[in-house]
């Protein structure tokens, strides 16, 4: 009897142990399935007649993005590794002067989220799955091995996948410092929902087989993992409860704490003199000599000291009382109030009527300034504590007497990385924000970032041989120092910006804009090559327009007027002469506040580019380019949810070109709605489409007036399938399409501009596309398996302008596209020729002893794969140049440089180096399979 009352008191604690966190409506995708959708991935990719048109990278580079691991090499700290959340695994051999991707073949992500080497045996670890836990945090398929003791580039093609696909995400990989076959693996398990596949693992046959050998529950993860240097049978595991949603996040618990493990990792028992409780969230370990340190995210509310300031401010009105407020001169009211962008009809006296008729109380001011943005750097909570042990974690002691305030904000689930010096150990570091470091263990803190240091640090080395010479990861990318973080080397070549939207003007020499994670909105030519001359000449050809999280762009077709900004609705008009005017609709003083998405939509209308659309849970219209706005909708959403993440907001927008208010509207809770009178009334029509799943699009056709595009997400779900729909009667009926696609999360959908039949589709993993309006989609371009955030056509020019969470910007010239409607039953074609504009420096040599030389792309299909010989000849019909390519199943795209070894009609350039090069005139391209030889004019003018 008494067994049978402890085990059910042991249930009881578990069931309230997990009753805090809310059942998910959608079911979140099994390992089998998500395992099968990457060998879908794959044939797509094996049988596409696309996959051939290749994609050009066109940066940019120099904002880079967030890095959250590295390795260095101990005997040659020139080179090493970087793990980029989101843009793979990247190596350089030269001190960061240039990187290459290493990872982009393993065959199913490079979402990362750890890293570890063996530099013996030249083994390189990655633990994909990102452990920052941020709305864009992607999961992985578990670890990956790599042997590249060759030295051979194509070495990084030979990953090895040694399970863990279930885990999502991995934090820490701890290789044994004797035993080559032993690792251990922190593990976070799905970001948004509960599963088991969590906390610490090991393995003592290199990876075969794994042992599950620390497990808290279902929601509780393996954040961190150190070993002691001089005890390796000694290991410490940070554990995390929490869970996020869609709306919310739970940032600590009970179960968050260290956990010790005395015999390699076999059995644990949890330090009990670790700080604990339900406000304990994210922990980093670090340990150097004796000492351990714990860097915590404390979630428990403080009462923040004010600092006095002159005038009013928002939290002013905080707690002042109705008597305080009206001893408030006019003047001083009048004055906060255009300070913070009142709409125009509230004056002080209007105020104070409202608070003498008991219409509004004086905090009624600061909960109508205080949103989602502000609640991210205001909540007064307790952030970043340093602790320290030196006895092995049985006790600890907190290292500092004062709040460290502006250091994790309320966000400190972003950051949790502590690095104490390896041969100093009481010179610690602890990166948030901005980067730390103390030289007491943590008693007192000094800035250790530079002026080219992004904020929001993920990682930190020190040399152990020079303490000066120290290595960061952060949201922009890899900086350097040599003199212990006074000046800091930034190296950032790879282009691994996190795009979450691009646009295109209509220039003729058009630019690409793009708002990305945590570095603002740029601005570019569409003709960009990554190089370093403009640090002599100057200037970056892409430049910034914008900051915080760049959002949503719009370009007014006029005059290249654009609107742009960051995130939770802060918007801007950026006139020709550059000036910034703020746009953000705000609520009425005695109405329910608005509420904005992350990602706040906006649309400038395709009828008069005058009015601007943009949402909340309401859609607001401005006639007047921003200036003003009125409310046009009612809630879309299905209503507020309670958290402190924004939720139940329209998530996107979309106006009919056909006819002025048609208008659609989806919202991030799974509604979408249609108006057909420009908002006087609304009719829902998504009853009959997978309920609760985010509305990531919505595409009113340009080609036919009554057929619309949706696009559904589950990602915060943990729900990765695959979901697109099309309406030919404006949403009353739905037809799923996209049978054929992998289950993995969609992303961006785009109609093409010239032919209705051809669509373009954004997945996290990778492009698609689609010639008969979505009914088979094959795997489009050579892009690695990168997250697709945004398409946008460029229809003058015909290129498609691919925006990535991680490879920052491709783009695809589409021409070869659209020529293949005419010859789809054809085996083998070689597409038409544009003319080659003659310049008369062909041959020359450049001041960087570079000779120049005319290139030219020859693109042809090919119904199978096979060896295909490539002949020019000028007009006279003489060989100039032959060459045989490897012709890959489908489209082709081959460059040739135009660079001859003979003259046999003597009519060409003579160059440098005994080299020819053409002159105006007509050449022919010649293509033979051994079964038909195609060919087309060239023309040089």
């Amino acid at each position: 009897m008494l067994y049978k009352i402890l085990a059910f008191g042991l249930i009881l604690i578990c069931i309230n142990a997990n009753a805090q966190y809310p059942s998910n409506p959608v079911k979140q995708t099994t390992e089998k399935e998500r395992i099968a959708a990457v060998e879908k991935r794959q044939e797509l990719q094996d049988i596409s007649f696309y996959r051939g048109i290749e994609a050009t990278n066109i940066g940019p580079t120099i904002m880079s993005g967030r890095v959250v691991d590295m390795a260095i090499d101990p005997d040659d700290t020139k080179h090493f590794f970087v793990a980029y959340a989101t843009g793979g695994v990247w190596e350089t051999k030269n001190n960061g002067q240039s990187f290459t991707p290493v990872f982009d073949n393993n065959g199913y992500t490079i979402h990362c989220g750890a890293l570890a080497v063996n530099w013996v045996q030249k083994i390189l670890y990655v633990g994909t799955g990102e452990a920052n836990s941020s709305r864009s945090s992607y999961a992985g398929f578990g670890i990956f091995k790599c042997d590249f003791s060759i030295n051979d580039p194509q070495v990084w093609q030979l990953w090895e996948n040694l399970g863990l696909t279930a885990t999502q995400h991995i934090s820490r990989i701890i290789l044994h410092p004797t035993d080559n076959r032993t690792l251990y693996v922190a593990t976070m398990g799905s970001l948004f929902s509960p599963n088991k596949d969590r906390g610490v693992y090991k393995t003592i046959d290199g990876g075969k087989t794994w042992k599950q050998v620390l497990y808290i529950d279902e929601n509780t993860s393996a954040v961190d993992l150190e070993i002691d240097p001089k005890n390796p049978n000694r290991l410490y595991a940070a554990m995390w409860q929490k869970t996020r949603r869609a709306w919310n996040f739970w940032e600590g618990g009970k179960n968050s704490g260290v956990h010790i493990s005395e015999d390699g990792g076999e059995t644990w028992s949890k330090s009990e003199g670790f700080p604990a409780g339900e406000n304990i969230g994210r922990i980093g370990l670090s340990v150097s000599g004796a000492t351990i340190y714990a860097l915590i995210d404390n979630q428990e509310q403080y009462k923040k000291e004010e600092t006095p300031s002159e005038g009013l401010t928002k939290k002013s009105f905080k707690e002042m009382s109705i008597d305080s407020f009206k001893n408030v001169s006019d003047s001083l009211l009048n004055r906060f109030l255009k300070q913070n962008r009142f709409p125009k009809k509230y004056k002080a006296k209007d105020i104070q009527k409202m608070v003498k008729k008991n219409e509004l109380v004086p905090k009624d001011l600061y909960e109508y300034l205080q949103d989602e943005n502000a609640a991210m750097f205001e909540d007064p909570v307790s952030g970043a504590e340093l602790y320290k042990s030196t006895d092995v974690g049985k006790t600890w002691n907190k290292t500092h007497s004062d709040v460290l305030e502006n250091v994790c904000y309320s966000y400190g689930y972003y950051f949790g990385v502590v690095h104490a010096n390896p041969s100093q150990e009481n010179h610690v570091f602890i990166a948030g924000v901005p980067l730390l470091q103390s030289t007491d263990s943590g008693k007192t803190f000094t800035f250790a970032g530079g002026d080219n240091v992004h904020v929001d640090n993920h990682y930190l080395w020190v040399n152990p041989d020079n303490v000066q010479h120290l290595i960061n990861g952060n949201d922009g990318g890899v900086n350097i120092s040599y003199d212990g973080g006074v000046n800091w080397t930034k190296c950032n070549s790879p282009a691994v910006g996190q795009f979450y939207t691009v646009a295109v003007d209509h220039k003729k020499k058009y630019n690409v804009y793009g708002g990305l994670q945590d570095n603002g909105v740029w601005k570019g030519p569409n003709n960009y090559q990554y190089s370093t001359s403009w640090h002599q000449e100057g200037k970056y050809p892409y430049q910034r327009i914008g900051g915080g999280d760049g959002m949503q762009i719009q370009i007014d077709a006029r005059d290249n007027k654009v609107y742009t900004g960051y995130q939770f609705g802060n918007y801007f008009r950026i006139d020709k002469d550059k000036k910034y005017h703020y746009i953000h609709p705000m609520h009425d003083l005695k109405s329910e506040k608005l509420r904005w998405n992350w990602q706040t939509p906006i649309l400038l209308s395709t009828h008069n580019q005058d009015i601007l659309y943009m949402a909340s849970n309401k859609l607001h219209r401005s006639m007047d380019q921003g200036e003003t706005f009125e409310e046009i909708s009612q809630d879309l959403s299905s209503g507020r949810k309670d958290g402190d993440v924004s939720y139940g907001t329209i998530s996107c927008i979309a106006e009919s070109p056909f006819k002025f208010g048609y208008i659609y509207a989806g919202t991030d809770d799974g509604n979408i709605q249609i108006t057909k009178d420009g908002g006087e009334s609304w009719t829902k029509i998504s009853n009959k489409l997978p309920q609760n799943l985010w509305v990531q699009e919505v595409i009113a056709s340009q080609h036919k007036k009554e057929r619309v595009y949706a696009v559904l997400n589950g990602h915060t779900w943990d729900h990765f399938n695959s979901y697109i729909f099309r309406s030919n009667d404006y949403g009353n009926t739905w037809e799923q399409i996209g049978s054929n696609l992998p289950k993995e999360s969609l992303n961006t959908l785009t109609e093409d501009a010239i032919n209705e039949d051809i669509l373009h589709l954004g997945s996290d993993a990778g492009l698609y596309i689609s010639v008969d309006q979505g009914l088979v989609f094959q795997s489009f371009s050579n892009l690695p398996p990168v997250a697709i955030h945004d398409l946008a056509i460029q229809k003058e020019n015909r290129d498609l302008i691919v925006g990535t969470h991680g490879r920052s910007i491709y783009k695809i010239q589409l021409e070869p596209v659209y020529q293949s409607a005419t010859y789809t039953d054809s085996g083998f074609v070689l597409l038409e020729m544009d003319v080659l504009k003659y310049n008369e420096n062909w041959g020359k040599l450049s001041y960087d002893w570079e000779v120049r030389t005319p290139s030219k792309d020859v693109v042809f299909f090919l119904e199978q794969s096979g060896l295909i010989t490539l002949q020019i000849l000028d007009d006279s019909g003489a060989l100039l140049l032959e060459k045989n390519i490897s012709g890959k199943k489908g489209y082709n795209s081959h460059t040739v440089k135009l660079k001859f070894q003979e003259n046999p009609s003597d009519n060409l350039l003579t160059g440098k180096l005994g080299k020819y090069y053409p002159t105006k005139g007509r050449y022919t391209v010649r293509l033979n399979n051994e079964e038909s030889t195609l060919s087309r004019t060239l023309i040089v003018q």
